[in-house]
């Protein structure tokens, strides 16, 4: 299996893996994925959705088909992105782990290739919580992106001692270099949309752009709000009626 297809064999790569249950993919998404690509000039973007994920095991997730589908249709936008099946649905329905899907890229790349981990900075700030996560730390660059209402100081206290040289701490760091691999922070990324937000608003007969009737447009790309209309997702909840 390749990752990426056929390449030239000299080529060396900038590569990140953007993981999540992307449930919907929306315009939020696609804005960090533009801000990282500039910012660390990757030459591709990897978008995981997950079919088992952890975290999310007992919540009822929109199949990973339409799911899947959704995160296709949306990197059709820009040529950098490439939606992936690195998490795609097993037979056993186990878990998929990060750690484990970073060392499964790693094994596909090349070795001149460089691969990054986006994430959230709440998900950083759990990471302790993950598995084998000092060896993530070591398998993958990390770029987080910083969300209004996190302290980029907290960093610090996730991180063991033993994987961060002894640096004076800044405060507000623009990188971490770790034993093995490289923390980078991305900051003034915009988000102005949510999945649950998104879902909750159709699920419940409302709209998520404040009630003017337009509950999809702007919130996710035009072919993923054409998508979900024909497929029927994210329906209004009825609501039962007692009986007489």
């Amino acid at each position: 299996m390749q990752l990426l297809g056929k390449r030239r064999t000299s080529e060396s790569l900038r590569i990140a893996l953007f993981g999540g249950t992307f449930d919907p993919i929306h315009s939020g998404h696609l804005r960090v994925a533009e801000a990282a690509a500039k910012e660390f000039a990757l030459d591709k973007l990897l978008f995981v959705p997950a079919a088992h994920p952890p975290h999310k095991h007992r919540l009822k997730l929109t199949p990973f088909a339409h799911r899947y589908a959704m995160v296709s249709l949306a990197c059709a936008s820009d040529p950098r992105f490439v939606p992936s099946l690195l998490e795609a649905p097993t037979r056993d329905a186990r878990p998929q782990y990060s750690v484990d899907t970073c060392a499964r890229a790693r094994r596909l790349l090349g070795a001149r290739d460089r691969l990054f981990f986006l994430i959230g900075m709440d998900a950083l700030l759990d990471l302790p919580h993950w598995k084998h996560y000092r060896r993530l730390l070591d398998l993958v660059n990390f770029i987080v992106v910083s969300r209004p209402g996190f302290d980029a100081a907290d960093i610090w206290r996730i991180l063991p001692e033993d994987i961060v040289p002894r640096v004076r701490r800044d405060p507000e760091p623009k990188s971490v270099r770790l034993r093995s691999t490289t923390l980078h922070i991305l900051r003034d990324v915009d988000v102005p949309a949510a999945s649950h937000r998104i879902r909750a608003a159709l699920q419940n007969g409302g709209t998520a752009a404040g009630g003017d009737g337009r509950e999809l447009t702007g919130f996710v790309p035009p072919l993923v709000e054409e998508y979900i209309r024909k497929e029927g997702l994210y329906r209004p909840v009825r609501k039962r009626t007692s009986p007489r």
